[in-house]
């Protein structure tokens, strides 16, 4: 082979090792451009996801400072936030635990910030729902407050009107130790020996006291004791031989009672209940109130006459 044909062959091979050179060298440069332009869009986007997460947390501070002002206010109102006062405390620790931590990438980030929105969302719909039953407590306890200060006046009127008096401790106790929910279809039978009925003082030897408890709220249901209590016209429990003492604490305030009978039972959003009370003296001629309460207060009363 002459000299000529060698330095062709080197010249083609290094020409070819250039091309090379230079293809290899063009395509690190796109790769590390790309690589550039990626690192710069996930810089940006991080510090785009801390200001979104600054801000959240932010606005999370600003709806813990109004649940924690709307939980005492709810408190004094004689409202019930146990419930949700639980929630927001593990809310609470939870959003904690993220302020604190460092997110590691834009994955983890981006984690963090999903949490924040879901518990920023469950945050604002129960202050929502709190302040929203503050609202309805307030009605309530003016309305309380009107009605009460209206049976102050016209307690003055009662002397002397024995014939209603009792209706009317029967209205005020209804209005004044009301529990948060109602026995309705409240029935009071007055029964002789013979179990037939009767409004003889000297005949009756029983009564029969049932009535419906009808959407009892969750926070009532389950184990509660159930009190049945009667009284004549001025508010006097009648005498029986196992009388009991117990306060129960009405949304007004407590009120002590001496019930004649207690019934343990566990309530369900529905049931009928029913006391059957047979006296151990005879009753007087006169005017009488029932009245059936539970620990929240009372859930219903009744009154009726004995001639």
């Amino acid at each position: 082979m002459s000299n000529n044909q060698n330095s062709n062959v080197y010249g083609i091979v290094i020409t070819i090792l250039l091309a090379l050179a230079a293809g290899i060298g063009f395509f690190f440069w796109q790769q590390s451009k790309s690589y550039f332009a990626e690192n710069e869009k996930n810089k940006m986007e991080r510090q785009m996801l801390e200001v979104e997460k600054i801000s959240i947390e932010s606005s999370l501070d600003s709806l813990s400072n109004a649940y924690s002002e709307l939980r005492t206010e709810n408190e004094s109102l004689q409202g019930r936030v146990n419930a949700t006062a639980q929630l927001i405390q593990q809310k609470e620790a939870n959003i904690k635990n993220i302020k604190e931590a460092n997110a590691k990438d834009i994955k983890e980030l981006r984690a963090q910030l999903a949490e924040l929105k879901k518990a920023k969302i469950e945050i604002e719909t129960i202050v929502a729902a709190l302040r929203a039953e503050n609202e309805v407590l307030k009605l309530e306890n003016q309305r309380l407050t009107d009605e009460n200060s209206q049976l102050k006046g016209s307690n003055t009127e009662l002397t002397g009107m024995m014939q209603d008096m009792a209706k009317q401790l029967e209205d005020q106790i209804r209005k004044t130790q009301s529990a948060a929910f109602k026995a309705t279809s409240f029935s009071v039978q007055l029964e002789r020996r013979n179990d037939k009925l009767t409004t003889r003082a000297k005949k009756l030897r029983e009564i029969f006291v049932s009535f419906d408890l009808a959407e009892v709220p969750k926070t009532f249901q389950g184990q509660q004791k159930i009190y049945l209590v009667i009284t004549d016209d001025k508010g006097n429990p009648i005498l029986s031989n196992n009388p009991t003492k117990a306060i129960v604490y009405a949304p007004s305030g407590s009120v002590d009672i001496i019930a004649q009978q207690i019934k343990e039972t566990v309530l369900d959003e529905t049931q009928r209940l029913s006391f059957s009370h047979k006296f151990d003296d005879r009753l007087k001629p006169g005017h009488y109130v029932v009245a059936i309460y539970c620990d929240k207060g009372l859930l219903g009363a009744s009154s009726f006459k004995l001639a």
